[in-house]
């Protein structure tokens, strides 16, 4: 019987990346001359500091452009609250992976509202769909995507 699992990965590859070429941009800018503002990438969490709140905002910005140019969905980042210390102000991101218990539950749901015959099962931090048909994996595939849920889902392991 054919199958996929739901899973929510980031490539952290590509997050280093990206936070590194969100660097390099931070010092080409103008607004940004002479200005201690930096990007840091410490295992799962991304930390931008700078003196002042809009220039955090315009920096996430620029995370942002980045992130989504490598291909990584915003919404895996889980914004911290802004801390000020001195002359700094700091945030911190964290990376959202795997799926958890009350996402499951969400995706579960909206497989079964569907009525697509197919069975869907957690195990661990992701979903596995199974189904007769092809089609019908396509068709959760599509719903899951149109579904709107707040975190990025990947489609891998797909078996026929």
């Amino acid at each position: 019987m054919p199958s996929f699992d739901v899973v929510s990965e980031v490539d952290l590859q590509e997050v280093r990346n990206a936070v590194d070429q969100a660097s390099r941009e931070l010092g080409t800018r103008f607004d940004f001359r002479g200005i201690d503002a930096s990007f840091e990438l410490d295992g799962s969490v991304i930390r931008i500091a700078a003196q002042e709140e809009f220039q955090l905002a315009q920096m996430l910005d620029i995370l942002h452009d980045k992130l989504i140019r490598r291909e990584i969905d915003v919404r895996a980042l889980d914004p911290g609250d802004i801390e000020a210390s001195g002359k700094q102000k700091r945030q911190s991101f964290k990376l959202k992976e795997g799926i958890d218990r009350d996402n499951a539950k969400k995706i579960t749901k909206l497989i079964k509202d569907s009525k697509i015959k197919v069975q869907a099962q957690v195990q661990g931090e992701q979903v596995r769909i199974t189904g007769k048909k092809r089609d019908d994996l396509q068709a959760v595939m599509a719903a899951l995507k149109e579904s709107g849920l707040d975190i990025p889902l990947n489609y891998t392991n797909f078996r026929d």
